[in-house]
């Protein structure tokens, strides 16, 4: 354990250790995107797969070494046993730091199917990384609020075909599809500009996950529906790195996939968006009062 050394010199070899990783692992991924991406073929597709999961797994593997090296974080977690590596899963979790995406790794990797984040359209174009998270199958999806939907309806319908096309993939090999509701990490800022109604959340986004939804609804085994809480409060990714993740609270809860909603066409019934809006509000607002309840267990003192 390294976590007696000065929290910089820390944070130095947690970057040193996930850079090496990187640098060592992303190569190996790039040499089979590549052939993917010049030899697009069924049978070359389903062979190389399991491969980049497997890189990708490995290069999680690595980093949780340097997590258990380098922190003393208290894990309390709940809800992770009896899941299917071999099973389709939508993912759904609250969003506050860019821990949050290495706790959720931590925890699923090996227990659940390979987390595919929905990503945004532009990070296709990010150097090595956007070639990565094509190969993987991430789905790149255009993000339209409301207010631009509303003005452009025709975007619902070209959304729902792009998500439909990109989690047709999905079919081939188990996955697990991940997506942050509230579409950004929260912030105080982000909380006040919003006026959100819920006290640890920001406003839920519906549309993500309806059209996930919708595109393989059938596919999905279960929604597994994520809450993590930070008692000592959320670190930024550099306090993360410096071993400041004292004590991390994480429950998983296994919904159902709503069988009534996925039949629905959320692009083009108004109906279909509305009650899928209620669903998810009624999960934001079981989620808020389950933070507060943990956070009151924890001893903590919210703001």
């Amino acid at each position: 354990m390294l976590n007696f050394l000065p929290a910089p010199l820390i944070g130095l070899v947690a970057s040193l250790w996930l850079a090496l990783n990187s640098l060592i692992l992303v190569p190996c991924l790039m040499v089979f995107a590549v052939i993917k991406l010049i030899l697009p073929i069924k049978a070359i597709r389903l062979t190389l797969d399991p491969v980049l999961v497997a890189v990708a797994e490995t290069w999680i593997s690595w980093n949780s070494c340097w997590m258990v090296l380098t922190q003393r974080t208290v894990w309390d977690v709940e809800g992770i046993d009896g899941l299917d590596e071999h099973s389709w899963y939508l993912v759904n979790c609250n969003h506050q730091t860019w821990a949050d995406i290495f706790v959720l790794q931590h925890l699923f990797n090996r227990r659940i199917p390979l987390l595919k984040f929905f990503l945004k359209q532009q990070l296709k174009w990010v150097p090595v990384m956007g070639l990565a998270w094509w190969a993987l199958d991430f789905p790149f999806m255009r993000r339209h609020s409301e207010e631009y939907l509303r003005k452009h309806p025709e975007m619902r319908s070209m959304d729902q075909a792009a998500t439909r096309k990109a989690c047709e993939k999905f079919s081939l090999i188990p996955t697990s599809v991940m997506n942050f509701l509230e579409g950004t990490r929260f912030t105080p800022a982000k909380h006040r500009r919003q006026q959100s109604p819920y006290r640890h959340l920001l406003k839920p986004k519906a549309g993500g996950i309806a059209l996930a939804l919708n595109a393989m609804g059938d596919k999905f085994q279960a929604i597994l529906d994520v809450t993590i809480v930070y008692p000592d409060g959320a670190p930024d990714f550099w306090a993360f790195l410096c071993g400041k993740l004292k004590r991390v609270i994480v429950r998983v809860q296994i919904l159902p996939v709503p069988a009534g909603l996925i039949a629905g066409d959320y692009a083009a019934d108004a109906a279909t968006r509305e009650a899928f809006q209620r669903w998810v509000q009624q999960l934001w607002q079981d989620k808020d009062a389950q933070i507060s309840r943990l956070l009151a267990e924890s001893g903590s003192q919210p703001a």
